[in-house]
């Protein structure tokens, strides 16, 4: 972790939303001209998607029926925590990325479910964005969380996590009811064990709570409306962030606990403009400081 160059996660499980924050993130860099360079988690599992099924195969055999992703037997969290501190010290590292399907496999001329080969981070980056399970990962002696600037949880309550995961898998990858019931099953141990502490070491978490009934979440057609829904916004250390301000600019939000305010769920995207953008101008400033240092 330098000032130089920056390392920013957003770490919360499949289903959770983290693709819309990191849409978020991405209008702020374009607005902002920062260059970032991107990192998706799924880019640092151990096995391709042939792989995994042969190895949760295994496991199954060996009476391990909690084997998923979710866990860091099926993670590279050493290389990613490799990556988050050589980023931090030199601006460098090495990346790949995980083809989910045709489209993304076709131009690399290669099968959905493989990853690319490793390469160099690109030159001339602002800062490190990840995206993924594990931004905040602690594993035995691996700690994924301590070479990052800024940490960012999404974490709806489970419920609807689950509900926005069925509905995924699904309409987009044709899984039957009881699949997506027994992944859900398969990755509770690791659920409990290795994502939620994460969100325990973030600086802000993100949680959508829904106001309609969510209560059997496996039955449910359709996923709950941002309209429907209120988002709990938790800060570590509240310390400079202006509740005042932000209470102005989010109508109808009110604040829950001294750290923690709430606002209506059609506001998240705005909320986390308003959020967002002072910490990463912060980090940039500290960057052009740092690099000033440098050069005198």
């Amino acid at each position: 972790m330098t000032a130089l160059h920056p390392v920013i996660a957003v770490t919360g499980s499949s289903g959770a939303g983290t693709t819309s924050v990191t849409r978020t993130f991405q209008h702020i860099f374009r607005r902002e001209e920062i260059t970032p360079a991107l990192v998706e988690g799924d880019s640092f599992h151990r096995f391709d998607r042939v792989g995994m099924r042969d190895a949760m195969a295994e496991a199954e055999a060996e009476g391990r029926h909690h084997f998923s992703h979710f866990g860091p037997e099926a993670n590279l969290l050493a290389e990613l925590q490799t990556l988050f501190r050589e980023y931090g010290e030199t601006g460098a590292g090495q990346v790949r990325r995980y083809l989910h399907d045709d489209e993304e496999a076709a131009p690399y001329g290669q099968e959905p479910g493989t990853f690319t080969p490793w390469e160099d981070v690109p030159a001339g980056t602002d800062l490190l964005f990840y995206e993924g399970l594990h931004g905040a990962a602690v594993s035995g002696e691996v700690d994924v969380a301590q070479h990052a600037d800024l940490l960012v949880g999404v974490v709806p309550i489970i419920n609807l996590e689950w509900i926005q995961k069925a509905t995924r898998d699904r309409e987009k990858r044709g899984y039957s009811q009881e699949a997506v019931m027994d992944t859900v099953l398969r990755r509770m141990p690791d659920y409990v064990h290795h994502i939620c502490p994460q969100f325990s070491r973030t600086y802000v978490n993100f949680q959508r709570v829904p106001t309609v009934d969510t209560s059997n979440p496996f039955i449910a057609r359709f996923i709950p409306s941002a309209d429907e829904s209120f988002v709990v916004i938790r800060f570590r250390d509240p310390r400079g962030i202006d509740f005042p301000y932000l209470l102005s600019m989010l109508h109808d939000s009110f604040m829950s606990r001294p750290n923690i305010i709430v606002v209506p769920g059609g506001k998240m995207e705005l909320a986390m403009q308003l959020i967002f953008t002072p910490l990463i101008l912060r980090l940039m400033e500290r960057r052009q400081q740092a690099a000033l240092a440098q050069v005198g």
